[in-house]
């Protein structure tokens, strides 16, 4: 059997995912059933494995049933995660939410991707990840810029918009050669913590992707965000 990638489900990895840390009344709700849509999409593909992977300081593979503290949030919430596992960094512990509250119980592997790390390691992750099994599901936690207005995490740089302009053409296009080319040193000073997990994701998947789905875009709170699906192919 041809390896198979049967989808790629993109989120943001935006803490207000995390509905305790919101409330009953959901921050931006259109982003949340966006993400829940695309993630349950994933799951309904069949995979035999979903490697979720997204942006963190090293480069690692985390227990599977790792968790989110979401303390390190909200101290309110009460105490930190306990347990022999290390609390997982945020793009992988709201990604395994999304699973956990899309039903997916399968096998499922949990991957960083150190920030720092050139095009081409991110590249060959990618790649690396299309032979964890015949059918791969892959969940990637990747934002855009965190430049994008006055009251953004980085203040308000006119080469935001731009940026995040062609990153979101890429996806809807399905075309995901620019993100292999995507410059790090600017992505840096964008403060797009996602560089690195979309160049897994443009190594995970090579060619055009068809019928890509684009369903959410916008820059809330000065931070690029989107979801999206990407219908699989033969890996």
């Amino acid at each position: 059997m041809v390896p198979v990638i049967t989808g790629a489900a993109i989120c943001p990895p935006a803490p207000l995912l995390a509905r305790k840390l919101t409330g009953r009344d959901p921050v931006i709700p259109e982003l949340r059933e966006a993400c829940t849509a695309v993630v349950t999409r994933l799951v309904r593909s069949g995979p035999e494995v979903i490697a979720v992977v997204g942006a963190a300081r090293r480069t690692a593979i985390w227990p599977a049933d790792g968790r989110l503290d979401l303390a390190a949030f909200a101290p309110a919430l009460g105490g930190r995660v306990r347990g022999p596992a290390p609390p997982l960094p945020l793009p992988l512990g709201l990604g395994a939410r999304l699973l956990d509250e899309a039903g997916y119980r399968g096998p499922r592997l949990l991957r960083s991707v150190g920030s720092d790390e050139p095009a081409a390691a991110c590249l060959r992750l990618g790649a690396g990840l299309r032979g964890l099994g015949d059918r791969v599901g892959l969940l990637v936690m990747a934002d855009g810029s965190a430049r994008r207005g006055v009251r953004s995490p980085g203040y308000q740089d006119p080469r935001a918009a731009a940026f995040d302009a062609a990153l979101e053409r890429a996806v809807r296009g399905g075309d995901l050669e620019p993100l292999r080319a995507m410059d790090a040193d600017l992505a840096r000073e964008l403060l797009a913590a996602g560089r690195a997990a979309w160049q897994v994701l443009a190594g995970s998947m090579s060619g055009r992707v068809t019928a890509a789905e684009l369903l959410f875009s916008g820059a809330p709170f000065g931070v690029f965000y989107l979801a999206a699906w990407l219908p699989g192919h033969p890996a």
